[in-house]
C-alpha cells in the first residue's frame, strides 16, 4: 500500500481501517480497527515522547502493517512533518532522509543494525531525537551498540491488537531498563500460567489476553520472559526459546534460530536451525547451555524462516525440523 492509498482510506466515510496481524506464530489475519482507537494510540505515544507539531517524523516500515499505519497517524494527529521514504534495510542511506533532521523514528531491529554498520548512516541515526525500536527482538550486541546514544532510543511493547505498542523500554541514558514502562493509561495483570493480560481501553475493547510470559515489578513496569508457546516440554523440563536463544546469541555469529519437533521419548526435543555450521553450533551449544537446555539436532537451512516484518517464523521453523 502506498502513502496515498492509505490516506485515501484514512479520509473516507469509514470508521475502520483494514489492518493485518504479522505472522510470527501463524499466517497473517485481517483485522478492521477503529480510526478512532488509532488516533488514540497516536495521541498517547506523542504524549510521551514530547513530540510537538512541526516535529519532523520519518515513515521508512512498509504501510501493510500496523506499524507503518501508526506512523503517518501520529503525524496526522499531532500534526507532524512526515519524511517518507520506501521500506528498505538502509532508510538512512535514502536521499530524502540523509538531507533530513529527523525528529522522530520507528524502525525495526534490522534496520537499525544495517545503519550502525555505514559511518554516515550511523550519525544520521545518532541525530533522531526519539528512535523508537519494535517488530522483533532487540539482541545484546544490539542493545550496547546503542547504549552510548545521545538521544532517546526505545524498545517498544504491543501488537496489532494493541494498535502498536503499550509500553516503552529505555536503551541508552541514565534511564536504561531491561524492563518496560506501560502508558499511565495501560492495567497489566498476569494469567494463572504467568501471561500478560493487557487492558488498555483507548485503544482495546476489553483485557486482552496475551501469549507472552511476564513478570510485573512492585513499580509497575514488567519484564517478558517469552512467549508461553515458545515453549518446549522435553522429557518433563521447560525450555523457553527466546532464553535459550539469548544465551546463545554472544557465541553464534551466523543467524540462527531455536525451534522444537516431536519426539517419541521426550515428547518434543530442542533443535536448532543455523546458517553456518551445523557442527560448530552443536559445539557451541554443548559449551554454554546447561544439559537438558541443549538442542538434540543442529540442523543447516538455507534460510532462516522470518515473517514480512522481520520476526522470526516460528511454524515455518517447526516444520523445517519435523522435515529433516
Amino acid at each position: 500500500m502506498s502513502l496515498e492509498e492509505f490516506l485515501e482510506v484514512w479520509h473516507n466515510d469509514s470508521p475502520f481501517v483494514q489492518v493485518q496481524t504479522s505472522g510470527s506464530t501463524g499466517a497473517p489475519k485481517p483485522m478492521a480497527v477503529e480510526k478512532r482507537r488509532m488516533l488514540a494510540s497516536a495521541r498517547i505515544t506523542c504524549d510521551f515522547l514530547g513530540l510537538k507539531p512541526g516535529d519532523t517524523a520519518l515513515l521508512c516500515m512498509p504501510l501493510d502493517y500496523i506499524a507503518g499505519k501508526m506512523m503517518v497517524v501520529r503525524a496526522l494527529e499531532r500534526s507532524l512533518r512526515l519524511v517518507s521514504v520506501p521500506p528498505s534495510g538502509h532508510p538512512l542511506a535514502h536521499e530524502t532522509a540523509s538531507s533530513q533532521v529527523i525528529d522522530f523514528a520507528a524502525m525495526v531491529p534490522l534496520q537499525v543494525y544495517n545503519s550502525l554498520q555505514v559511518p554516515a548512516e550511523r550519525s544520521r541515526l545518532m541525530q533522531i531525537r526519539q528512535l523508537i525500536i519494535g517488530g522483533g527482538a532487540i539482541d545484546d550486541a544490539l542493545a550496547d551498540a546503542l547504549r552510548a546514544f545521545p538521544h532517546a532510543v526505545w524498545s517498544t511493547y504491543g501488537m496489532t491488537e494493541t494498535l502498536s505498542h503499550i509500553a516503552l523500554r529505555r536503551l541508552n541514558g541514565p534511564e536504561a531498563s531491561d524492563s518496560y514502562t506501560p502508558f499511565p493509561s495501560v492495567c497489566l495483570s498476569l494469567s494463572a500460567d504467568g501471561c500478560l493480560i493487557i487492558e488498555a481501553p483507548a485503544v482495546c475493547d476489553g483485557p486482552l489476553l496475551t501469549n507472552d510470559r511476564a513478570e510485573l515489578l512492585p513499580d509497575g513496569r514488567f519484564r517478558i520472559l517469552g512467549r508461553k508457546d515458545n515453549v518446549i516440554c522435553s522429557g518433563g523440563i521447560k525450555i523457553q526459546i527466546e532464553e535459550v536463544e539469548r544465551q546463545l546469541r554472544p557465541h553464534l555469529q551466523s543467524p540462527f534460530l531455536i525451534t522444537r519437533r516431536p519426539d517419541s521419548k521426550f515428547g518434543e526435543v530442542c533443535v536448532l536451525l543455523t546458517e553456518g555450521d551445523a557442527a560448530e553450533a552443536s559445539l557451541v551449544c554443548e559449551r554454554v547451555l546447561p544439559r537438558f537446555h541443549q538442542p538434540r539436532l543442529c540442523l543447516h537451512v538455507a534460510r532462516i524462516p522470518l515473517t514480512a516484518t522481520g520476526k522470526p517464523a516460528r511454524r515455518e521453523a517447526e516444520l523445517l525440523a519435523a522435515q529433516a
